[in-house]
């Protein structure tokens, strides 16, 4: 099973990376040989990976690094980069790989702070693999101080380092930093797609996996936690009986007080997960002995933690409200489709008596103000305005209609 069979649906995307994958071989060794590199390279310093949530921007980036990597005997042989068994595949897919750095937003935004000992590791030979590779996961949360320092790393680039930047749109990265990038645009998976890995992959039951599938709408990561998770379900399911509940002012302020502690538990689970995991990683890494006090002056280091935890857990409580409100926008596009009479599949065909009573009891123009009031709850969250009076804002307009 090679790294290209973890990317759905992107098969023009993976041809053009194994070919690049392939003259990256031959750059490595001219340089190894000290002879000019090939003329005609399909294999660039830099990299621009865009397309709509759910595509597998950062499985894609993911997969060529990997394949950049690959260490197998069967590459001596013309075998496929990427072979997924090997170390290094193994290594960067997993995200141990030493010379293969993920840059990730932890808050709202990638601070300066947090890039500058990326690109001063971007400007260094691979410690043992074959490429530097930098990959950075939500480029368009650059801020304009860290954009400006990938900015200089991409013009300048080491011979051996390769960036990999991931992002939504071609417009969301600074023109300056994406002039520099080969671009490789990705498109949504097709239903069919994604259940058919689910099946495959996940051992998933047919039935349930079209069914997340399609409630998803393609999008690869939710539907596979949707397919495996049945705590995700439930609150999805909570999610679907909202719109039937707004029938006063108290029942829209307390439906949004539910959809906002629903998000702070998601994100308090994964804070549980990690964060004392990673206290006392970073505390032995400092050496401090086991339940003992930490080293004199390193309390600043652990304050860093702390804060850039505390960043994450609004960010993971941010991103599991966006969850909510893209099942809530296909939810009233479903209503929609049924009140234009539209042969569009409906996504939520578990909710269907819930669709029907809404698209027979509201008509076509509330249906949209509806939806332009989910959309609204998610431009103000993207604001930073507090979750609970966005959201509060939103059942009251949902009620309206």
């Amino acid at each position: 099973m090679t790294v290209w069979d973890d990317l759905v649906g992107q098969e023009k995307v993976s041809a053009v990376l194994e070919a690049a994958a392939r003259d990256a071989d031959a750059l490595v060794t001219a340089a190894a040989a000290d002879t000019p590199p090939p003329e005609a390279s399909r294999m660039t310093h830099a990299w621009l990976f865009t397309g709509p949530p759910g595509a597998g921007r950062n499985q894609t980036a993911r997969a060529f690094a990997a394949a950049l990597q690959c260490v197998s005997p069967d590459r001596a042989l013309g075998g496929t980069p990427g072979c997924g068994f090997c170390d290094g595949c193994h290594t960067a897919l997993v995200g141990t790989h030493a010379d293969v750095n993920t840059v990730a937003a932890v808050g709202a935004e990638i601070l300066v702070k947090d890039m500058r000992d990326t690109v001063r590791k971007s400007f260094t030979a691979p410690a043992n693999g074959r490429w530097q590779i930098i990959l950075v996961e939500d480029a368009e949360r650059l801020n304009e101080k860290s954009a400006n320092a990938v900015l200089k790393a991409v013009e300048e680039p080491a011979p051996r380092t390769v960036w990999l930047l991931c992002a939504p749109s071609i417009e969301d990265v600074l023109p300056t930093i994406r002039s520099r990038c080969r671009h490789l645009t990705l498109r949504t998976p097709s239903v069919d797609a994604v259940a058919d890995m689910l099946v495959r992959r996940e051992g998933v039951e047919p039935g349930v996996a079209a069914a997340a599938s399609r409630a998803t709408q393609g999008h690869v990561d939710r539907a596979r936690r949707l397919a495996t998770d049945p705590a995700a379900r439930e609150r999805r399911a909570a999610v679907l009986k909202l719109p039937l509940r707004l029938d006063e002012v108290g029942a829209c302020l307390k439906a949004a007080q539910e959809l906002v502690d629903a998000a702070a538990e998601d994100a308090k689970q994964l804070a549980e997960e990690m964060d004392g995991k990673e206290a006392e990683e970073l505390k032995t890494a400092l050496g401090a002995a086991q339940g003992g006090r930490l080293p004199r002056g390193t309390a600043g280091v652990m304050k860093d933690l702390e804060d850039m935890q505390k960043r994450r857990r609004t960010r993971t409580q941010r991103d599991s409200l966006d969850v909510a409100l893209g099942d809530l926008t296909a939810f009233y596009r479903d209503v929609l489709a049924l009140q234009l009479g539209s042969r569009v599949a409906i996504a939520n065909g578990d909710a269907e008596d819930a669709l029907d009573r809404l698209a027979r009891g509201s008509s076509p123009e509330s249906t949209l103000r509806r939806i332009e009031a989910v959309a609204a709850c998610r431009g103000a969250l993207d604001r930073n305005v507090a979750p609970l009076l966005a959201v509060e804002a939103m059942t009251m307009a949902l009620r309206a209609g």
